[in-house]
């Protein structure tokens, strides 16, 4: 018994919107298929039932567990070890320095001894910023004069942490795609001199996405995912405007996770990415009626 009319037009019509939440064409293809799968087996199923489906398909895609709720107060990290060593990487203007100044009060905030490298020397700004975000987070920052060797900075960094027994070092490292053999070997150098000190640093490489730039932010997290070794993700700009679905597309493609949302310019406005409530959030059934 194939499907009523009714049905192939919903289903067109939530392929539509999932494109149009830039999920990108790969993932929002598994979507509908695993939809239609569904459909056909349950031979009849009601318009409010299939938007069920759909959460339950893109939470599937997220990993989201049945009892699994985020706790903003619990920054998701493993810090058995000491100092966790934290990359972060990201083009320039996705809000990585501003990223790294937020979760460096946040970690504040629960008790963490934090210092933060300023190893994105190529931009005066880029120092500047993380100071004066170092200043609002209330933490200790390592910077050298500008142009110097980024490899330098996280080597200071993370001789200093050791030294003052802080609990969690944030690495800025330089935005820059230009040509992505620089950014490789700059990349692995910092890794490189980090590992003379802490052997199994970094712990965590970052990635800063920009929420709002649709497939831009595909194309940095391919890039960055070949230059090196993406752990973790955080997508900034999701403040209303943007269009979510780009954090799943990019969970599903690279199987990295997202750990942080960013939703506004305030300094509390990073949160720890809460998964089902994302899902719950994408599309209402008035969305798509």
């Amino acid at each position: 018994m194939g499907k009523s009319k009714v049905d192939d037009d919903t289903l067109d019509a939530i392929e539509e919107a999932l494109i149009a939440t830039d999920m990108g064409v790969d993932t929002t293809l598994k979507i509908i298929d695993n939809l239609e799968e569904r459909v056909q087996r349950d031979k009849f199923v009601s318009f409010d039932e299939l938007i069920d489906l759909l959460h339950d398909e893109i939470a599937k895609l997220l990993n989201v567990s049945e009892s699994e709720t985020a706790d903003d107060a619990v920054v998701p990290f493993d810090f058995s070890k000491k100092p966790y060593v934290i990359m972060v990487v990201g083009v320039n203007g996705v809000g990585k320095t501003t990223t790294i100044g937020k979760l460096a009060s946040k970690l504040k905030s629960q008790g963490k001894k934090v210092i933060l490298g300023a190893a994105d020397t190529f931009r005066a700004a880029a120092v500047d910023q993380l100071t004066i975000w170092s200043e609002r987070a209330g933490v200790d920052i390592v910077k050298q004069n500008m142009g110097s060797d980024p490899a330098s900075v996280a080597y200071d960094t993370v001789k200093s942490a050791v030294a003052k027994d802080a609990d969690v070092v944030l690495i800025d490292t330089a935005g820059r795609l230009h040509n992505r053999v620089d950014l490789m070997n700059e990349l692995t150098k910092i890794r490189n001199v980090m590992r003379k000190v802490i052997p199994d640093a970094p712990h965590e490489v970052l990635l800063v996405l920009d929420g709002s730039t649709g497939q831009n932010a595909f194309q940095q997290a391919k890039e960055f995912s070949k230059a090196t070794e993406v752990t973790a993700l955080a997508v900034t700009k999701l403040d209303g405007t943007a269009k979510g679905g780009v954090v799943i597309g990019i969970v599903d493609q690279f199987k990295v996770p997202v750990k942080f949302v960013g939703i506004g310019e305030g300094i509390d406005d990073l949160k720890v990415f809460d998964k089902r409530e994302f899902v719950n959030s994408l599309f209402s059934k008035e969305d798509l009626r």
